[in-house]
């Protein structure tokens, strides 16, 4: 009889302790009590401005070029008049794409054959600086399966190398995909950073392969970096502890992707946990859909999906339609 009036007792204890947890979690997490921020999303664009595709039935080697959609602009992806025409259309922040070319040059571009793009044959790492000038990176875009190629003929030459990117826009804020990996390549990037002069490093953030990345971070710890390492040590570490206010090293003065779908799981989403961000300069981008093709905001209706009041960074392919809508 003593024995189970304990066992009640403890039983009672035990039931509010996790009520009040409860209390406790969801009080320190929700955002009902926040402030709902003013202001738009800011635009990050994914290689400028770009040509679009249908991202179904995706594989990791699909020709895209092959598959565009009909042109409304002709831009072509990764090329200096496709970055200064995102930012002339808002983007805050410009992605491009690495290469290691045969002369140890880096080259902005985003295959690693030439083959799909290009008028060229064979691996970018097999093709000095020199060769790849001489491509046209528009040759290989077609809408109609190959009846037309709209923009053949028009990215004669317009292949260019990282340095030249940075000489171009000294002021403006790049995102920059190390396609390539290993520490060898992130040296190389870290040598062109060096040798630029009247370059804020803070202007570039990198991701990619997680030595590249790492070899850039060593060089520069100021830098934003994002691997598939780092964000799922960031995202777990958040996972089992965010929900007590502390927001984890990991999770600290770095960058974090996530798709919309997903994000709406983290602790205190969404005002809490962007105010939390913002408290330790953690950049946040969100990626539509579940973010394994580079899905990006390109219309209207995608921007429903954003939660009222989102403030951060979206991913789009369509600056130029995105920024009037914001």
């Amino acid at each position: 009889m003593f024995q189970r009036l304990l066992q009640k007792k403890f039983c009672r204890y035990a039931a509010a302790v996790c009520f009040l947890l409860l209390v406790f979690c969801w009080a320190n997490n929700t955002s009902l009590f926040c402030e709902v921020p003013t202001g738009a999303p800011k635009i990050l664009a994914h290689r400028g401005l770009a040509q679009t595709f249908p991202a179904a039935n995706l594989k990791w080697d699909t020709n895209t070029a092959s598959i565009i959609y009909p042109p409304e602009h002709e831009f072509i992806e990764n090329t200096l008049p496709s970055m200064q025409a995102a930012f002339a259309c808002g983007a805050e922040i410009v992605e491009f794409d690495l290469r290691l070319t045969k002369d140890r040059k880096l080259a902005v571009f985003h295959d690693f054959l030439v083959d799909y793009r290009t008028d060229g044959h064979g691996n970018v790492a097999d093709m000095t600086m020199d060769e790849l000038r001489r491509l046209d990176v528009g040759y290989g875009y077609t809408a109609d399966g190959g009846a037309t190629f709209p923009l053949r003929g028009k990215g004669i030459g317009m292949m260019v190398t990282f340095a030249e990117v940075l000489k171009a826009f000294p002021d403006r804020q790049f995102l920059v995909h190390l396609k390539d990996g290993g520490a060898d390549f992130g040296r190389e990037v870290v040598k062109v950073i060096k040798s630029t002069s009247d370059l804020n490093e803070k202007n570039l953030s990198f991701y990619g392969d997680h030595s590249a990345v790492a070899e850039v971070k060593r060089a520069f710890p100021q830098v934003k970096i994002l691997s598939m390492e780092t964000l799922k040590k960031a995202v777990i570490a958040y996972t089992l502890l965010g929900w007590t206010g502390y927001i984890p090293e990991s999770m600290r003065e770095t960058q974090v992707f996530m798709p919309v779908r997903y994000a709406r799981y983290l602790w205190g989403w969404p005002t809490k946990f962007m105010q939390r961000m913002a408290s330790v300069s953690t950049r946040v981008v969100l990626v539509r859909g579940a973010g394994k093709w580079s899905e990006g905001f390109d219309r209207e209706e995608d921007l429903r999906q954003l939660p009222a009041g989102y403030t951060g960074y979206i991913w789009t392919n369509r600056a130029d339609r995105i920024a009037p809508l914001l």
